[in-house]
């Protein structure tokens, strides 16, 4: 087209004969569309939340509101996003071992994760630790934009944390007496770091599964542990021996002191008793000496009698023994 004999910009759109096309649309397609539109609103803006989740959402990034178990709406169209997160489920992460298949008969990975599990002592011994901790979620908005990656997190927390705490206790604190203290002292820590950030994650539990030497030193180690063991062994059989020894001895050392006192009480108590009867009769003889001297005598002939046995009373009228005896009676006569 020659643009040189328009002389005004005018003269070119009078001359031009513009066409523009008109869009025709077929009524038949707007129902089409519009269930298209209430399908995607519907599929982009209802959504439902499971029961041991919260519903956490978005606009445009940003969080807005938290829902709890149910069908709930939403912005359509991405404009506002959904996050389900699981607050009742308690997750597990295993270190040193992996677990292939759960059930009555549990199988394992045979794997061996020695950078996890091999640790250093407080004395400088090695050994293959194997634990697992158990975490839920209690902050799910914490959870989501506090920290990157809760899992790893915590995996890479737990086995700082474990290393540490290992590395303060001896082979045999590890191995036996202290296991429940390190659980103990290992979640602690963990739940006081995981706070620090802010995660959201509550540590539910943290257990020991299994803590052994490394193979190599395995019969050094059980030769130590059963000589250790024998020295356990004697030393509980001396302490069963003095048990039985000391105590028997303090217990009849006790009898004797007792019956020692309970001799000196009573031969106090008699020699008081003879005292005040002594004073008892001389005090009576002084009133009247004949009587109280015969009664004396009767006293004394009585209780002597009764320790003499047969006695034989001798008649100065008779002029033969042979009539006091009853020869008929064994046991003579008195």
């Amino acid at each position: 087209m020659d643009f040189d004999k328009f002389d005004k910009p005018e003269d070119f759109f009078k001359g031009v004969n513009l066409k523009i096309p008109r869009l025709k649309f077929n009524k038949g397609l707007i129902p089409i569309i519009l269930i298209v539109a209430v399908v995607v609103v519907l599929l982009t803006g209802i959504y439902s939340t499971g029961p041991d989740e919260v519903g956490v959402i978005r606009r445009f990034g940003r969080y807005v509101r938290t829902t709890q178990p149910g069908l709930h709406i939403k912005l359509p169209f991405n404009i506002e996003k959904l996050n389900n997160v699981k607050v009742k489920y308690v997750f597990k992460e295993e270190f040193g071992f992996r677990t292939t298949k759960p059930g009555i008969v549990t199988q394992y990975s045979q794997r061996e994760y020695f950078d996890e599990s091999l640790m250093l002592t407080g004395d400088l011994n090695v050994l293959i630790v194997e634990w697992i901790v158990q975490f839920k979620v209690k902050d799910p908005v914490k959870l989501l934009f506090k920290i990157r990656n809760p899992e790893k997190t915590v995996r890479n927390i737990s086995e700082a944390v474990m290393r540490q705490v290992v590395g303060n206790h001896s082979v045999n604190e590890v191995l036996t007496t202290r296991r429940v203290e390190i659980n103990m002292e290992v979640q602690t820590q963990l739940q006081e770091i995981l706070d620090s950030y802010d995660s959201g994650v509550q540590i539910v539990t943290v257990k020991l599964q299994d803590v052994n030497p490394p193979d190599p030193v395995k019969p050094s180690f059980n030769e130590v542990n059963e000589a250790k063991q024998e020295k356990e062994k004697m030393i509980n059989q001396a302490w069963e021996a003095y048990n039985k020894v000391i105590p028997k001895a303090r217990g009849e050392a006790e009898k004797t002191i007792r019956e020692a006192e309970g001799y000196a009480l009573n031969r106090i108590n008699t020699a008081k008793g003879d005292a005040a009867r002594f004073i008892s009769i001389w005090n009576e003889y002084k009133n009247s000496a004949d009587v109280t001297r015969k009664r004396m005598y009767l006293e004394a002939m009585d209780k002597i009698l009764i320790k003499a046995g047969n006695k034989f009373i001798v008649d100065p009228s008779q002029k033969g023994i042979l009539p006091l005896l009853n020869l008929n009676d064994q046991g003579g006569a008195e």
